[in-house]
């Protein structure tokens, strides 16, 4: 069981991820993950770099962290054989650590670029097309693809990935747990109930891995917010608080999620994360994925008001015990 430490690239800048990336590896998580957004969730207290960027400083910047994308999505504003030139780079720049976490988007990322952004059913084709292209790519091929959605002439990595170079997929319910199942090389998924995780995704992932005779890789995420009071919690989710207003799939203009969320009673908002108010708290919090879950890898996505410090700490006091809850 690895552990993972997801630098927030909608509340920090680029400069100062990395230094949260350096600061993670030294505590001792194994992996680092960021996620590729065009905009933020809000649009006051917020950043939104660029990722791939951001992922080639890291990747020089650090020695023995994995990388990965949690997540991109290689269907309108990239053409997949970008993601997976840019997938390649980044494996090479840090000697075959990186890991491609791909998902099928929000407005946010696309609509502010002129695109559509359509319901599942075109997203999830797109998606199809995608990997084919991207697996194709990564594994060496010159590829020529006819898809609907998407074209490749004689494509060809030239400075192909060093490493495996695996492809994981977000899934939220069982129809795209099952998909990633037939599809990727592993499964990214946000726990709220752990049984119901277990039963609605994991399950359906391997049930569908299993039947074409792959291997399976679980990352288990959960949002937590260490705070010692409600009015702490509130401040280190400045920056996030329009994940949690309605219509964020939809929306582009984090100015609107802005204004939605502050319409919402500040409680309706915190009832949706998981607020703790210490480090034994925030280990029980964790512990159901490791234990429970049975997840190969565990992201722990923590806002406070204080990152660095807050990494520090939990390698410290949290990774042990997790890794500790893993081998009983």
């Amino acid at each position: 069981m690895k552990l993972a430490w997801l630098c927030s690239h909608e509340s920090y800048q680029p400069e100062v991820l990395v230094e949260h990336a350096v600061l993670a590896e030294e505590v001792g998580f194994d992996v680092v993950t960021g996620a590729d957004h065009f905009h933020p969730w809000v649009d006051d207290v917020s950043a939104a770099s660029f990722v791939w960027s951001w992922f080639g400083a890291v990747a020089q910047a650090t020695s023995r962290v994995e990388l990965a994308t949690s997540v991109t999505a290689p269907l309108f504003r990239y053409h997949p054989a970008l993601i997976a030139q840019a997938a390649a780079t980044v494996d090479r720049l840090s000697d075959g650590r990186f890991i491609l976490g791909v998902g099928t988007g929000e407005a946010i990322n696309e609509a502010p670029l002129g695109y559509t952004f359509p319901g599942y059913a075109e997203r999830i084709a797109r998606m199809r097309e995608a990997l084919t292209i991207m697996h194709g790519l990564l594994a060496g091929e010159k590829l020529d693809f006819d898809g609907e959605y998407y074209q490749t002439r004689t494509a060809k990595l030239h400075s192909p990935p060093i490493g495996r170079a695996p492809v994981w997929m977000a899934a939220g319910g069982p129809k795209s747990a099952t998909f990633a199942g037939e599809t990727c090389e592993g499964l990214i998924t946000s726990v709220k109930d752990p049984a119901e995780t277990v039963a609605n995704i994991i399950t359906p992932y391997r049930e569908a891995a299993q039947a074409r005779g792959a291997d399976t890789t679980v990352m288990a995420t959960r949002w937590v917010v260490l705070a010692g009071n409600d009015d702490e919690a509130w401040e280190a989710l400045v920056s996030m608080r329009g994940l949690r207003a309605p219509g964020r799939l939809e929306t582009a203009d984090p100015a609107v999620l802005r204004e939605r969320a502050d319409a919402m009673d500040r409680q309706e908002i915190l009832s949706k994360y998981t607020i703790v108010r210490d480090l034994d708290q925030l280990t029980e919090a964790y512990r159901p994925l490791v234990h429970d879950v049975g997840a190969d890898y565990v992201a722990i996505q923590v806002a406070s008001t204080d990152p660095a410090d807050t990494i520090r700490r939990i390698g410290a006091e949290v990774l042990p015990a997790l890794r500790e809850a893993a081998a009983s």
